[in-house]
Order: C-alpha cells, then structure tokens, then sequence
C-alpha cells in the first residue's frame, strides 16, 4: 500500500514539474499571451480596453527603461573581458562571428526585398476601430539614450582595457549579473503582458487578420538558415582546403538539441561532442573556439531579425525599411550580436533599442516582432550552433 502511494505521489510530482517547466517556458508563456490577448481583444469593450491600455503603457515603459541597462551590461563586459586575451586569434574569431552575422543580415535582407512584394503583405488602412484614449500617462524615461549608452559601453570597455583596470572590469562583471537578474526577474514575466496588450489591441482594432501571412514567413526563414549553412560550410571548406562536411556530419545530434533547448550555452556539451568526433579540428582549437562562438555567433538568429524586420515594418507601416536605415541597423546588429551574448528571448531583446531609435518601430511593432521571433527561436539557435563548426574549422587553419 505504501509503495503504491509513493508512486502516486512521485508521479504527481513529476507531473507537477512538467507542467511547471512547459509553464515557464518563454515560447509557451508568449504564445498563451497572443492568445489571451486576442480573445479579449474580439469580445472587449472600451472600458475594458482602458485597462488593457493602462497595462500595456506601464509594461512598455518598464522594457525600455532596461533597455540602455541590457546595452551596458552586456557590451562593456564583453569588451572589457578581452584585456587578456587580445591575440591575433582572439580577434580573428571575433572578426569571423561578426562577419558571420552581418552577412547572413545582408542575405536575409536579400530575400526580403525579393519575396516579401510577393506575399502580398497590405496594411489595413480602413475599417479600423479606434482605440479609446488611455484613463492615465506615465512616463519613465530611460537614463540614456540607446546610442549613448551603446557608445558608452564600447568606450568604457577600450578604456578598461587600456589601463588594465581589473577593479572597473570585474565591477563591470557584477553589474552585468545585476541586469541579467532584472532580466530574469523583470523584463522576462512583463514581457507576456506587454505582448498580450498589444495583440489585444490589434484585435480590438481589426488587425488581427493579418498575422496569418507568419506561418510562409517562417518557413522562409528556416530555409534561408539551410542555405546559409551550407554557404559558412563552402567558405570553410575554400579557406582551410578540407572537406567541411566531415565536421558537419557529426552536427544533427547537436541541431536537434538546440531545437529543444533554444540556448547555444545549454547546447554547448553536445556540440563540443560533436566537434571533437572529427580529425580536421586540434584538439585545443575545439575547445577554445567552440565555446568562444556558442556566446559570439548569432548567425541564424541575426538573419531571422532583419527579415522579420522587414516583413513587420511592411505589415503594420505599409513599406519595407529605407535601405540606408536598415544598413545601418545590420551593422549595429551586428555588434549586439557579438557583443551582447546570453540575454533571455533571444538577439531581438538585446537590439529591442535600435529596433526602436534606428528603424522607428513603435509599441505594436515591436510586440509583434518580439512574439514572431520567439516562435522560430529554436530554429534560429540551432543555426547559431551548427555554424560553430565551420568558423571553427576556419580559426584551425588559421592557427596552422
């Protein structure tokens, strides 16, 4: 009889823990806030809907108060961090993830401005309920700029590194462990509500139609992750003069992975496994350069941004991004994405400040951005991960 009841209860505890781990799932958590935030929206009131304005204008003011915090808590550190480490293969890597992530930004953006005019993505311009005035305003304006602190941060790291100052780096260390906690704890369980109240909004408006042109795009994107493999596979190939298919044989073990874990640095087991099956890669390079990547290349999930980028800003603003403004937003991308590793949600988190100051997208845009992006994380990380290996095969060559 007790054994009975032992196993009754460890199964409802086993079972407590999977529902408390699909619950804190951030994918499940956004996709039960578009919901949530849907079916209100069709059945709500305007007073009903003042409420949810209330909490959209609070959570949105709370997100990008943090966003100058995330820029400084992840790029100062980072820079600050190579005081010792400054070789001419340190910096080769760094070069190569950057390069990496700015030119799957360029392809995606490509594909874009060819296939999207094809989608036939309109803007609803009439029909459209108003939304009622918000019942209050709050305003809590961000310390700093999102440039100014974007320079601030890439200033203070130089200058770290310049007077070898191990107190301001590892004072920069901890306060990139306070952010990464008011991430956590903050941003993270707001950002539901933030999302919830935007898509409630969209469909208290009428919008809501049109989000079922995201099922094609996605599909898109995942192929345009394919085709961007097998270029880093070719271009590692042409550099180092070996087959690169033979690192890239041993890699499905640590793609599937990603696809369940969505984190290169809970991946990184597998994938360093997988790396050192081969003969191309020493040893010693291995080690040092795929976890080096797992936190600096963010190829797939760079190239998942821009597109997605554009097919919002056709979406809710009825036009693709002006090429000089998307240029200059690849290009900064690509410095989150070397530079601002590891912050929950993936890449658009981080450059949530540049979506909104260097492309102009407002509340709607980047809620939809932010749930889109959250749908094919999984993909866009096992991108990440399985393009390790060929700028890994490329540091080998270099070294030798």
């Amino acid at each position: 009889m007790k054994d009975m009841e032992y196993k009754e209860i460890k199964r409802r505890a086993d079972w407590r823990r999977l529902v408390s781990s699909v619950c804190s799932n951030m994918v499940f958590r956004l996709l039960l806030a578009v919901i949530a935030g849907i079916g209100l929206g069709l059945v709500a009131n305007e007073t009903v809907m003042e409420a949810v304005l209330a909490v959209k204008l609070i959570s949105g003011q709370i997100i990008f108060f943090l966003v100058p915090l995330i820029i400084l808590g992840f790029v100062a550190p980072s820079i600050a961090q190579l005081k010792g480490n400054v070789s001419r293969l340190i910096t080769f890597a760094f070069i190569l993830a950057y390069v990496s992530s700015i030119g799957a930004a360029f392809f995606a953006l490509l594909v874009g401005y060819r296939v999207i005019p094809w989608l036939d993505i309109q803007p609803a311009a009439e029909g459209l309920r108003q939304l009622p005035q918000t019942v209050f305003n709050i305003e809590i304006p961000p310390v700093l700029s999102v440039m100014s602190a974007l320079l601030l941060a890439i200033f203070i790291g130089l200058g770290a590194i310049w007077i070898k100052a191990k107190e301001v780096t590892q004072l920069l260390v901890h306060f990139q462990e306070i952010v990464l906690q008011l991430v956590k704890r903050i941003l993270i369980p707001v950002l539901p509500f933030f999302v919830a109240a935007n898509f409630c909004a969209l469909a208290f408006e009428g919008n809501i139609s049109r989000l079922g042109i995201f099922l094609p795009v996605i599909l898109i994107v995942i192929v345009c992750h394919y085709v961007w493999l097998l270029l880093l596979y070719t271009a590692a190939s042409l550099y180092s003069g070996r087959n690169s298919w033979q690192i890239l044989k041993h890699y499905a073990p640590a793609y599937f992975t990603a696809l369940g874990t969505m984190s290169s640095a809970a991946t990184l087991g597998v994938a360093l496994e997988c790396a050192r099956k081969n003969q191309l890669l020493d040893r010693e390079v291995t080690d040092f350069s795929i976890p080096l990547f797992a936190n600096i290349h963010l190829c797939g999930s760079v190239l998942t941004e821009v597109f997605f980028v554009c097919v919002v800003s056709q979406l809710l603003y009825g036009h693709l991004p002006d090429p000089s403004t998307i240029c200059l937003f690849i290009f900064l991308l690509g410095v989150f994405a070397v530079g601002a590793p590891g912050v929950p949600g993936g890449t658009v988190l981080a450059s949530l400040g540049i979506v909104v100051s260097v492309l102009g997208f407002d509340e709607a845009g980047t809620a939809l951005l932010i749930t889109i992006f959250a749908l094919q994380d999984s993909f866009g990380t096992a991108c990440n991960v399985t393009g390790d290996g060929a700028l890994a095969l490329m540091v080998n060559r270099f070294k030798r």
